[in-house]
């Protein structure tokens, strides 16, 4: 029976969630599988692998077929490596010790570059954020200094009516009919000042 490493896709529309499974090539898809190596998750940035190795070269050494994103999956995971040390073991080329030194020290190395990438991505998105809020900030300044603006031109506004109407009123007053008194002692004010 030839067996196959590939994915079986589980998760809702949109949102695919996948286990990695040994499975009779002949199976359906998301049918009967002979074991579960692991998941991957596509949906997190980055994707999350979660794998048994050990299981997952257990069927390379017996035969099984990977596919070509399942490949890919295990070579990313160490798995594809891993079953090469084993095989240079089998050979003589290596002893175990060496082989598991090996795997140890590509396995340090590239947790050193995951961790380095979530660093970046978490520094990118403090970045965006603290980019927003300082937009946002200035755009409230701005929609501050309008409305502020506009209650400023608002109370000028009132108060150039306000003094427009004391002129009206003065004016009105001044131009009054005076009485024959007062315009009398108007003429003899303006003649002392003469």
């Amino acid at each position: 029976m030839p067996v196959k490493i590939r994915l079986q896709r589980h998760g809702k529309k949109g949102k695919p969630f996948y286990w990695i499974v040994a499975a009779d090539a002949r199976a359906k898809r998301d049918g009967k599988y002979l074991e579960k190596i692991g998941t991957y998750n596509p949906n997190t940035n980055p994707a999350s692998i979660d794998l048994d190795v050990d299981g997952a070269v257990k069927w390379l050494q017996n035969g099984a077929q990977p596919t070509d994103t399942a490949k890919a999956i295990l070579s990313y995971k160490g798995a594809m490596l891993k079953n090469h040390l084993v095989g240079g073991v089998r050979k003589g080329a290596l002893t175990e010790e060496q082989a598991e030194e090996k795997f140890q020290a590509w396995v340090t190395e590239k947790e050193a570059k995951l961790t380095a990438k979530k660093e970046g991505l978490s520094k990118v998105q403090a970045e965006a954020k603290a980019a927003a809020l300082a937009t946002e900030i200035k755009i409230n300044e701005e929609r501050l200094a309008a409305v502020q603006e506009v209650e400023n031109a608002a109370i000028k506004a009132e108060a150039d009516a306000k003094a427009a109407e004391k002129a009206a009123t003065e004016k009105v007053e001044e131009e009054a009919p005076q009485t024959i008194d007062d315009a009398q002692a108007a003429a003899t004010e303006e003649g002392k000042a003469e």
